[in-house]
C-alpha cells in the first residue's frame, strides 16, 4: 500500500547507518562531510596585533607631540614597552607593544622633523586592534560532525594548522539498467527504439550529491538476468534502478527482488507523479526501484533520493530546505493527491513548467527548482506566497538585476 509523502521522508530521514570513514588531506577535502568533531588548537589571533600600517600609542598621550623610538614588522618576536609621550611606528599583523592601547593609522599623523610625530584626527582608545581570541577562541568547536567541508571549512583549518581531516567515506552506489526495449545511449537503434535517458541521470546526479558511482551494465528481461546484476551489486551502499515496479506482464524488476528476499520498507507513495517507487533493502545494500518515466524518475530521486543520499555520505544536513518566493501565474491543479510541479525561480518568482508530463525527458533542463503542492489544493493564486525546493542551485541569471539592499 502506498504511504505518504511525509511518511517516505520520514522514513528515510530516520534510517540508522554505519558508516565508514577516511583521513585526507583537507586540501582534497572539498565536498566531503566531516566525521570527528575539530575544535580550536590555539587562539586567533594568537596575540594582540595592529589592524592598521601606523604607530601604537598608549591613549593617554594622545594629543602630545610623541617620539618614534622604534619599527615592529609583522613576524617580530616584539616584547617592547612604551614610555611615556613616545610611539612605535608598527605595521599591519604586528604585535602589540604590551602597554599600547591605541593604534593610529599612518594617515592620520603628521611627522615632525625631529622624529617625532603629531595626531591630527580624534582617537578613540583600543581602537585599531585585533585582540587575541576575538576570532577564534581555544578549544572552540569550529566544525562539528556532519558539517559540509567547504572552502571556508578548509579555511577555519590551516588557521589552526590542521594538515588532515578525519571525513566519511563517499558512498558506493550502483546502476544498472533495465528493460530491453531501451538502448543505451552509445549503441546503435533502429527506428523504433529508444534511448534510455534514466541510467545516465541516476549515474550524473549521484556523482554530483558526492558518490562514488559504478554502472554495471543492462539487463535482459529475465528474472535471472536482473537477480545476477542485483547479487553483483550488493557490496554497494545504494542500488538504484528504474521501470519494472508497475504492474505489468513485462515488470520482472519488482520479482527479482522478492527472489531475492528484499526487506521492503515501502512500496508507493501516494505521489503525483512517480507513485510506483519502492525501497527496501537486501542484505546491507539499499535499493531504490524508482518509475520507468524520465520526470517521474527525475522527481523522485530530487524528493526523496537526496535525502537518502545525504544520511549516506554523512551530512546531518537532510532535510529539503526551501526559499519562499511568490508565483509568477494562477496555478490549478486536481485535489486528492500531492503533486511536485518542476519550474524555474528567478530569485523573485517561480514559474511553474508548461511541459509536466511523467514521460518527458527536457524538462528539467530548463528548470532550477520545483514546489510540492499539498493533496488538498485546487488553485493557487498569482503572487501567492510559495515554498520552492532547489534542484540546480549555483544560482546565477541571465539577467543582469539590482542585488543590493537598499532603505
Amino acid at each position: 500500500m502506498a504511504i505518504n509523502v511525509q511518511t517516505a521522508i520520514e522514513i528515510i530521514s530516520n534510517l540508522t547507518l554505519d558508516l565508514n570513514f577516511e583521513i585526507i588531506p583537507i586540501e582534497n577535502a572539498t565536498g566531503r562531510i566531516c566525521a570527528k568533531e575539530i575544535f580550536a588548537t590555539s587562539f586567533l589571533p594568537k596575540f594582540d596585533n595592529s589592524a592598521m600600517d601606523g604607530y601604537a600609542i598608549i591613549y593617554e598621550d594622545k594629543d602630545n607631540e610623541l617620539e618614534i623610538i622604534d619599527t615592529i614588522f609583522a613576524g617580530d618576536n616584539n616584547n617592547k614597552l612604551l614610555e611615556k609621550n613616545t610611539c612605535i611606528k608598527i605595521m599591519t599583523g604586528a604585535k602589540m607593544p604590551d602597554n599600547s592601547t591605541a593604534i593610529i593609522p599612518k594617515e592620520d599623523v603628521e611627522e615632525l622633523n625631529d622624529n617625532k610625530i603629531k595626531i591630527l584626527k580624534n582617537v578613540k582608545e583600543f581602537q585599531h586592534i585585533r585582540y587575541i581570541g576575538e576570532d577564534i577562541k581555544l578549544d572552540e568547536l569550529l566544525i562539528n560532525i556532519g558539517d559540509d567541508i567547504n572552502f571556508s571549512k578548509i579555511t577555519l583549518l590551516a588557521s589552526q594548522g590542521i594538515s588532515h581531516i578525519k571525513v566519511y567515506k563517499k558512498p558506493k552506489v550502483v546502476v544498472f539498467a533495465s528493460g530491453e526495449e531501451l538502448k543505451l545511449h552509445y549503441e546503435k537503434i533502429e527506428s523504433f527504439q529508444i534511448y534510455n535517458s534514466n541510467t545516465p541521470t541516476f549515474i550524473s546526479r549521484a556523482k554530483e550529491l558526492g558518490c562514488d558511482v559504478v554502472f554495471i551494465g543492462q539487463a535482459k528481461d529475465t528474472i535471472e538476468d536482473i537477480k545476477t546484476l542485483v547479487n553483483n551489486s550488493l557490496d554497494a551502499d545504494l542500488l538504484i534502478t528504474s521501470g519494472g515496479v508497475s504492474v505489468g506482464d513485462a515488470d520482472f524488476t519488482k520479482e527479482a527482488f522478492n527472489q531475492l528476499n528484499i526487506e521492503t520498507i515501502f512500496d508507493g507513495i501516494d505521489v503525483k507523479p512517480g507513485k510506483p517507487t519502492v525501497f527496501g533493502k537486501i542484505k546491507n545494500t539499499y535499493i531504490l526501484n524508482l518509475p520507468g518515466n524520465p520526470l517521474a524518475s527525475a522527481l523522485i530521486f530530487e524528493m526523496f533520493g537526496k535525502i537518502l543520499i545525504q544520511k549516506l555520505i554523512g551530512s546531518r544536513n537532510i532535510y529539503s530546505n526551501y526559499i519562499l518566493g511568490k508565483l509568477k501565474d494562477d496555478f490549478s491543479t486536481k485535489k486528492g493527491k500531492t503533486t511536485l510541479i518542476p519550474g524555474f525561480f528567478d530569485g523573485e518568482y517561480f514559474e511553474a513548467s508548461q511541459k509536466r508530463s511523467a514521460g518527458m525527458v527536457c524538462v528539467l533542463s530548463s528548470c532550477n527548482s520545483m514546489i510540492i503542492i499539498d493533496d488538498k489544493v485546487e488553485k493557487l493564486e498569482k503572487n501567492c506566497l510559495i515554498k520552492i525546493l532547489p534542484i540546480n542551485w549555483k544560482f546565477f541569471s541571465d539577467k543582469k538585476k539590482d542585488f543590493l539592499t537598499h532603505e
